[in-house]
């Protein structure tokens, strides 16, 4: 359906004495001149002025378009340690170019698989081959493995942000509710055992969290605060100075007890936000570093969350005590929870809503969509535009019905915006 304009719904959701307007002038059309794909769930760039995009699909393969908009015959990445587990929510989920690919060829990956056990969610680097569109299968290192309670809510999304760390979106460990207590549970001494699938691990304080750590650094052997650490204390990673639970100053913003860094025990360092439930698609702001995070609902609310570039971290997104402003589950208790980092939009789980999809906040050539935060319902397939009024409030404007389910959005290097469908990708257009 080339240049076809999707159905622009007259429901709108506004911020209280807020007005918004639809552009006019936005299209949703087919891209790569309608090239199929299974299961996308990411379309990210390199960064290395080649124009490329590489699209991620769920069962484990990530494709190359070129800069024609072409689709490569050969997949750059097909190969695994471990066979990519498809169970619940799992598979091929996230991917993300280190900030100096162009020199060093490395990049990221978060897939999920089984030991027998249960499900483990792996982040792994891989390196290009001496084939710029191939990557080298051999390649793999393990940076992380958490093991997963259940097969649902496994976030997922991997990116690097302006401070050049890596970011990991982990949700709560799955089944409903929360019923291990994994997103408020900060200190893996505090664990509630007797939940899932795998034995009780250090690793489960990470669920239910936004993580940030360096990549670049490895951690020796030793005593440390590093809950997914090998058991000698080593890590293929380093936790930033400044993450809220290694610096005394954060632990004191929160009235926290002291603790010494590097010693073993207290909450996990590579912990940066925590009350997550499902973190599924998050994304930076290219222009000045924001945070946006799409957290998917339980059964009542489904949340957009900001954190500004200037925020110190610590912060308690509130599940399982709440859900979105409210307590969870309700419609008019607000949330009591302090502190609470409350969302900047949310919307209910209904009109066949059912799982908010976290996008991207629009930096493209479209002149009209410049600085609007786009994002949908995987269920319904609504896609609305979030746009700041100023003063800390939000317009959010409903643009229309995409044509499938969605599974995630992607912006490639020149900023242009896309949504990864069940088969398709689409791209916005517009006056330029």
């Amino acid at each position: 359906m080339p240049n076809q304009r999707y159905l622009l719904l007259g429901l709108a959701f506004l911020a209280a004495g807020a007005t918004a307007q639809i552009p006019t002038d936005v299209t949703l059309d087919p891209a790569f001149n309608g090239e199929s794909f299974a299961t996308p769930v990411a379309l990210r760039h390199a960064g290395d002025g080649s124009g490329r995009k590489f699209v991620v699909e769920r069962a484990g393969t990530i494709h190359v378009v070129d800069d024609t908009g072409t689709k490569l015959a050969t997949p750059f990445l097909d190969r695994f340690e471990h066979a990519v587990d498809l169970s619940g929510e799992g598979g091929l989920l996230g991917l993300a170019f280190h900030p100096d690919y162009l020199s060093n060829g490395r990049f990221y990956v978060y897939y999920t698989w089984n030991n027998g056990t249960g499900m483990i969610s792996r982040v792994a680097e891989f390196t290009v081959s001496t084939d710029p569109d191939v990557a080298d299968p051999g390649s793999e290192r393990v940076i992380l493995e958490v093991p997963q309670p259940y097969t649902n809510h496994n976030g997922g999304d991997l990116h690097f942000g302006p401070d050049g760390y890596l970011w990991i979106g982990l949700g709560d460990g799955g089944s409903g509710n929360d019923p291990c207590n994994r997103a408020q549970t900060l200190n893996p001494d505090n664990l509630e055992s007797g939940c899932g699938n795998h034995p009780l691990t250090a690793e489960q304080a990470l669920l239910g969290k936004m993580l940030r750590i360096d990549v670049d650094t490895a951690t020796g052997a030793g005593e440390n605060n590093l809950c997914g650490a090998n058991a000698d204390g080593s890590a293929a990673y380093s936790i930033p100075a400044d993450n809220p639970w290694v610096t005394a100053v954060f632990r004191d913003r929160f009235g926290l007890p002291p603790q010494s860094l590097g010693v073993t025990g207290g909450e996990c360092a590579e912990t940066w936000a925590y009350g997550l439930r499902n973190p599924y698609r998050f994304s930076f702001d290219r222009d000045n570093g924001d945070l946006w995070i799409g957290d998917v609902g339980q059964s009542t609310w489904e949340e957009i969350d900001l954190e500004r570039a200037s925020d110190p971290g610590g912060d308690n997104y509130g599940w399982r005590i709440c859900e979105a402003s409210y307590e969870r589950g309700s419609t008019t208790q607000e949330c009591t929870l302090t502190p609470h980092h409350a969302p900047v939009h949310e919307y209910l789980n209904a009109d066949d809503n059912c799982s908010v999809t976290g996008g991207f906040r629009y930096r493209g050539p479209v002149t009209s969509l410049q600085g609007r935060y786009v994002f949908g319902d995987f269920c319904s397939g609504r896609i609305w535009f979030m746009q700041d009024s100023g003063g800390g409030s939000f317009s959010v404007e409903e643009f229309g019905l995409a044509d499938g389910r969605i599974y995630g959005f992607g912006e490639d290097e020149a900023g242009e915006l896309y949504v990864l469908l069940g088969n398709s990708i689409q791209v916005f257009n517009g006056t330029r």
